[in-house]
Order: C-alpha cells, then structure tokens, then sequence
C-alpha cells in the first residue's frame, strides 16, 4: 500500500471514529482519553529525544515539561467534555464547529502552502509558507455563513462569529508550530508511527488540543460578556 493510501484510509477511520463520538458519548469518552493519554505518551519521548543527558538540571527540566504537559491534557480534557456534557440543544454542534475550524484551519494552510508556495513561514517548520499560512484562516470562513444561520441564537453579531475563527485558527496554527518546534528539536519527523501514513496521535491533533479548550472559553466569554 503506497504512502498516499495509507494516509487516506487512515484519515477516512479517524472521521468515522469521530463522527461516530458525536452519536454515542461512550465512544466520545473513550477517544477523548485515548487522545489525551497517547498524546501525553508521545510528549515525553520527545521530551526524552530533546534532553538525552543526565546532567541534574537537565532532569529536573525535563520533569517540569512533562509534568505541564499532563496537566493541561487533564485540562484539555475536562474542559472537551464539560463542553460535549451540557444539557442546551447546540452542545454537540458547537463543539463541531470548533473542531472543523480547525480542520479547515490546517487544511487550508495544506493545500495554499501547496499551490502558491511562496515564502517560507519560519525556520521551525520549512514546510510552513506565509501563504499557507493565510490559508489557515481564509478556509474556516466559508463555515461562517453556515453556522451563522444555525448559531445566530448565540451569535447574533457576525462580529464576534469571525473573531471566534480568527483567534481558534491563530491558536491552531501557534500549536501546531509549538509541536513542530519539539519534533525539530527532538530531530523527528514524526511524534510515532501509530497512524499509517500521519505519523502520531500528537501530530494530527497539535493545533487542536491548544485551540479547542480556547475556542470553547472564548465562545462562552462572546456570548456572556460581548
């Protein structure tokens, strides 16, 4: 199987399993500890690859980000499922439609990178262009129109709509950088080779596991304080 199929079966799993998290919350459960836990797993070993001595103060700050990191994992996931669990009818499409801005976000930097490469975006992730990366926000604003409609209940300025995209997609692509600068540090390319073809749990949800849990505080703050 080449490495193209690879990536494509993998990815038509991944949105079944998903899709399928958002009709039984077992299911949700399930995935959102598996995410957290192999997340947290894949951390440390880049954490290990960046900090290979044994030197006192080496340890102590390689203790320190593993620790952060399985703390805001725990909070990562408190705060996801606190979102999935509330009792109001849009529940499970808000946490949709953060989740496909960030999909979107990183597809979008994917295929303008591709098309009008251009200039590169910064020397921790040579792939990353300056027009990938306006990409990353111009292709979540074609959900607005859609969510608007369904959403204009809570959002009844399309104001706050377009910032709510912006700031997620900015947060999607800082973690993403964030996880990059690690991979490059560590001299990986991948966080594991877990998922064919996409390499670790932590290279496909590194912008989500930042911009979902800020997404999620910033959507109550705009429509509680705005």
């Amino acid at each position: 199987m080449s490495e193209l199929s690879k990536r494509i079966f993998t990815s038509l799993f991944l949105i079944l399993i998903v899709f399928l998290s958002f009709y039984y919350f077992y299911i949700f459960i399930i995935l959102l500890f598996l995410i957290s836990v192999l997340a947290w797993i894949e951390f440390n070993g880049l954490i290990k690859k960046i900090y290979l001595d044994n030197l006192f103060k080496t340890k102590i700050l390689s203790f320190l980000f593993k620790l952060f990191f399985l703390i805001y994992m725990v909070f990562f996931s408190t705060v996801v499922f606190d979102a999935m669990n509330q009792n109001t009818p849009n529940a499970k499409l808000n946490l949709i439609y953060l989740l496909l801005i960030c999909i979107c976000s990183d597809v979008g930097g994917f295929i303008f990178g591709k098309t009008f490469k251009g200039k590169k975006l910064t020397n921790i992730s040579p792939n990353k262009t300056i027009i990938g990366a306006v990409g990353s926000f111009i292709l979540p604003l074609f959900l607005v129109p859609f969510f608007y409609k369904n959403l204009n209940n809570e959002f009844s300025n399309l104001t706050n709509l377009l910032l709510l995209v912006f700031l997620v997609s900015l947060v999607c692509q800082l973690g993403d950088l964030s996880i990059s600068y690690l991979k490059r540090k560590a001299n990986v390319k991948d966080t594991s080779d877990l998922l064919p073809g996409h390499g670790g749990i932590l290279d496909r949800v590194d912008g989500i596991i930042f911009a979902l849990p800020f997404g999620i505080i910033l959507w109550d703050f705009l429509i509680n304080f705005v």
